[in-house]
């Protein structure tokens, strides 16, 4: 199987190309992969299917496509690949395997052709390259703005590649195919500067002179007509190669094109510009550029004489790297993305990441294998993190001046003046700056470099935000290592045999490090000195919480300290919240459930995590939604270590109220639980739900936090919480009963015979019974529910008397005793009656029409329906309403009224379809299919079952 994205979006399989079908559908399938691995909002996903104002039905269509696609991919085995396209609460995943696509092939093989020594090499890996080409990227997708940019960026990558290609044949003297290579492109962009110049120095260099000048003069005419410029540096210096007539350039043997002097031994130097490019465009002559007769260079405003400066692309260009890192793995993609970023004029490449995920050695890694800074490199750890405080700027400004060639007495000893002067020396150069371990914009700013052929390089723990909206800067997020990556990165310091005896081990070290390069080396390092400690011993070490940080310190180096460094720049407000986040039990939290934690308001929990965010100790995976790395979560939890009571009973409440709220507004009638618990903690605000819709949303999408949440209530003995924070998800568990929800009841049944509350008991027995009913269950239902009645009378609940008899009822009628049904069901539909609770009463009819239509009975089951529906649909959700208006639909079929009966299915299965109740859908078309063999309702049956079975 294999994704392609470079042409037109597909699917390749063994037996050929899936069929994507409509255009938007293949813009789904390309969104989703140009974030491959990633959640994608639906938000983004709708900006990309729409260039204007999206339908209202867009989220509609989005699932529809998502539906048909996961089918197609379901259909294709894909799951055997790795492939997976899966839903996380407002957004969608698709998990597949890098190797499977063919723009990370690309990126990969570009990242290779980079570290080849051999120019032949090159070629190869460059080739190969651009043969994953079939035509613009991304043909065939309707591409709205965020696709359109990315085809764009497709497209310059793939155009870069092609003018390395044909540097390596220039390395390689092979400049016939240099030119051919880059003909045909500089035809198809006659604008792009750097494709004309390349072809004009490949054409000169291979004899043929007419055809290069002819092309210079021809871009020359084509920009001064179309874009009324003159030609920029690098056309200009092309065509000054051309009129020295140099017959074999020196530049060109290592692959670049230096401004050599005019004239043998002996000749006068002329000034070989083209018109316009020295003195009517402001740009000055080479010659004069680097000092050599136009006086000394003048930084703010004051000549600076006798400052010995070594020349661009000198025989000994600074260098101040570190040495390159030891065992580094993976990053191809952070690698690729920072080549990327490092493309354009003067560009600031931000590098950013928590603390111990390895920036240092990304920034490290690319520079050491970047050969494009023949003038030098730079390197300053500004210490911006470290404990000793931030290294001075006068200390970093003058140390990459003396690398520059300024003598010592004239280093100015103001950091503007020395800024001004690193500014001017580096106008001219190609260099490479690295500021690592950068805290602020600020900082940074007085440390770059004035060239637009400088690169800088800034490495940081906080987003830089500043900096990105004052020099443009180019993010590259820095995330932990993929198990894979994390045991080949502990293979690199232990041994590959080592690692290879323990696999298991290896990847449950890998997972228990939690993909930190920080704690997996300290990991490998406590091994390394230990050649008889096996990894699985270690491995059972770390997995106790407790102790876990304690195992990954080793001498000065340790996740603790390295985040220690992180919390004490962070302001008091955003350390509380740090610290109560520790004690949350589940997996991802808003605003909303941070506030809950740290006794606070949303408004200031969401400024708090903007400032946790910031300094990369939480993640917004979502708008509004974040999470806490495992490591980040053991060193927060105990830097408060003695609110974590107080902190899960607030969290705690937080969800009783939240899941009310949600519960209130997708079934309004309903009253599942509505007796607070002693001692609750109100929050200061509770999330709003608009409609039902948004209610079943949050429902869903918390559903495993809600779990997890009931899980730590149930272990600190709190079990009034425990049940309560599980039966408040009835709506979903009714939406969706063949969720597997019975084991999650089964814990609110022990919580509520925990707690001796028989009010709890029977309302727990209930939901379960009638979920183990609808399993197919039905022994186990009936032993459960043959009880709760009983016990809501004794709890004086009547209402809950009332369901439990309607549950009971339903498996008495599946296991074939329709009296007994039908008289526990009828009592049932008096007692909520009596309590005039419309929403019980109406269950109760539409369970007691059923068996009276089962019983044979269709008038009186009729009559049954009818008075549910009376009762006011405004009360009720769409679904009760399908299933009555179904029923209703068999009972005149069953009276002998065709066309009625048709008529009420028909808008069952209608009432279903819109409001997304699969199950209804299938139930009503089934019966229509039974009385009539309509196309249209067959189709309508198989896309029912279809969406059903996406569902799950």
């Amino acid at each position: 199987m294999e994704f392609r994205l470079l042409g037109t979006v597909s699917v390749e399989t063994l037996t050929g190309p899936l069929p994507l079908g409509p255009a938007k559908r293949r813009s789904l399938l390309a969104a989703l992969l140009l974030s491959a691995n990633t959640p994608v909002p639906v938000s983004r996903l709708t900006d990309s299917l729409w260039d204007d104002m999206p339908p209202l039905h867009a989220r509609s269509v989005i699932q529809g496509h998502v539906s048909r696609l996961r089918a197609l991919l379901v259909g294709a085995d894909a799951a055997a690949y790795g492939v997976e396209l899966v839903t996380l609460g407002d957004a969608y995943l698709l998990r597949v395997p890098e190797t499977l696509l063919d723009s990370q092939r690309f990126e990969e093989l570009l990242m290779l052709a980079r570290q080849q020594r051999s120019p032949a090499d090159s070629v190869l890996m460059l080739t190969e390259a651009l043969s994953l080409w079939q035509g613009p990227a991304l043909s065939g997708a309707f591409t709205g703005p965020p696709l359109q940019a990315a085809a764009h960026t497709l497209e310059e990558s793939r155009l870069a590649t092609v003018e390395q290609l044909a540097l390596a044949w220039t390395a390689m003297g092979e400049h016939h195919r240099a030119a051919s290579v880059l003909r045909a492109e500089a035809a198809g962009h006659p604008m792009r500067e750097s494709l004309a110049a390349a072809l004009i120095r490949a054409l000169y260099r291979a004899g043929r002179q007419s055809e290069a000048l002819d092309w210079f003069h021809r871009t020359r005419r084509l920009l001064a007509d179309e874009l009324g410029i003159d030609p920029g540096r690098e056309l200009a210096d092309a065509y000054a190669l051309i009129l020295r007539g140099d017959p074999e350039p020196a530049a060109h043997r290592n692959g670049t094109d230096a401004a050599l002097p005019a004239g043998g031994p002996g000749t006068a130097p002329h000034d070989p510009s083209p018109p316009g490019s020295a003195g009517g465009d402001g740009t000055v002559p080479a010659a004069r550029r680097s000092g050599e007769g136009s006086g000394p260079p003048v930084v703010g405003g004051t000549p600076h004489h006798d400052l010995p400066v070594a020349p661009p692309g000198g025989p000994h260009p600074a260098d101040l790297l570190p040495r390159a890192p030891r065992g580094f793995h993976g990053r191809a993609a952070e690698l690729a993305a920072l080549t990327r970023a490092a493309a354009g004029q003067a560009p600031v490449c931000l590098v950013t990441g928590p603390a111990g995920v390895g920036k240092t050695a990304l920034a490290l890694q690319w520079a050491h294998h970047s050969s494009a800074f023949p003038d030098g490199r730079l390197f300053a750890d500004l210490r911006g993190f470290g404990e000793t405080g931030e290294t001075p700027l006068t200390d970093v400004l003058r140390e990459f001046l003396l690398a520059l060639g300024v003598a010592p007495r004239r280093v100015p000893e103001s950091v503007p003046a020395a800024a001004a002067l690193f500014r001017s020396l580096t106008d001219r150069r190609r260099l490479l700056v690295v500021l690592d371990n950068a805290r602020d914009s600020a900082t940074v700013r007085q440390l770059l470099p004035g060239g637009t052929d400088c690169v800088t390089l800034v490495t940081s723990r906080h987003r830089m935000e500043g900096l990105i909206a004052s020099d443009a800067a180019r993010p590259v997020p820095l995330d932990t290592l993929e198990p894979h990556d994390g045991t080949a990165l502990l293979a690199g310091v232990l041994g590959e045999e080592r690692v290879l005896a323990e696999p298991v081990a290896a990847h449950r070290l890998a997972e228990l490090c939690g993909g930190l390069p920080l704690a997996l080396r300290v990991t490998a390092a406590r091994l390394a000195g230990r050649p008889h400690r096996t990894l699985a011993g270690l491995a059972a070490e770390l997995a106790d919480e407790r102790s876990r940080l304690t195992y990954l310190d080793v001498d000065d180096l340790g996740v603790s300290a390295a985040l220690r460094l992180t919390v004490q720049q962070l302001p008091p407000d955003a350390v509380h919240q740090l610290g109560r986040l520790g004690h949350h039990p589940g997996s991802h939290f808003d605003p909303y459930t941070a506030a809950a934690l740290a006794g606070t308001d949303p408004v200031s929990a969401a400024a708090a995590l903007e400032r946790l965010g910031a300094a990369h100790l939480v993640t917004e995976t979502a708008p509004g939604r974040w999470v806490l790395h495992d490591l980040v979560r053991l060193y927060a939890r105990g830097l408060d270590p003695a609110s974590g009571s107080e902190a899960l009973v607030r969290v705690l409440d937080h969800y009783i109220a939240t899941a009310l709220a949600a519960a209130d507004t997708a079934e309004p009638g309903g009253e599942p639980c509505f007796v607070l618990p002693d001692n609750f903690h109100r929050p200061t605000a509770v999330r709003d739900f608009t409609d039902r819709a948004v209610a079943m949303r949050w429902l869903a999408a918390e559903r495993d936090d809600l779990a997890l949440a009931a899980v730590a209530a149930r272990s600190a003995g709190l079990h009034d919480r425990a049940w309560r924070i599980i039966l408040l998800q009835w709506p979903q568990v009714v939406w969706r009963v063949r969720d597997s929800w019975a084991p999650l009841l089964e814990l609110a049944l022990d919580s509520a015979r925990a707690q001796r509350d028989a009010y709890a008991e029977s309302r727990v027995r209930n939901l379960l019974g009638w979920v183990l009913t609808e399993e197919g269950r039905t022994a186990e239902a009936i032993t459960l529910l043959e009880r709760s009645p009983g016990l809501a009378r004794e709890a004086g609940d009547r209402l809950g008397e009332a369901t439990a008899l309607i549950n009971l009822a339903v498996v008495q009628a599946e296991q074939g005793d329709l009296a007994t049904a039908l008289e526990g069901c009828s009592r049932a539909v008096r007692l909520a009656r009596e309590e005039e609770d419309r929403h019980t009463e109406m269950l109760g009819l539409q369970h007691l029409a059923r068996m009276r239509l089962t019983a044979g009975l269709p008038e009186d089951a009729l009559e049954a329906a009818r008075t549910a529906l009376d009762l006011g649909p405004e009360h009720e959700e769409a679904a009760r309403r399908s299933l009555l208006l179904a029923i209703s639909g068999e009972a005149r079929l069953a009276l002998g009224g065709r066309d009625e009966g048709i008529l009420l299915l028909d808008r069952a299965a209608t009432e279903a379809e819109r409001t997304g109740y699969e199950e209804g859908a299938v139930k009503a078309l089934a019966a229509l299919l039974r009385v009539t063999g309509g196309a249209e309702y067959r189709k309508r049956y198989e896309q029912a079952l279809q969406r059903l079975a996406d569902e799950g």
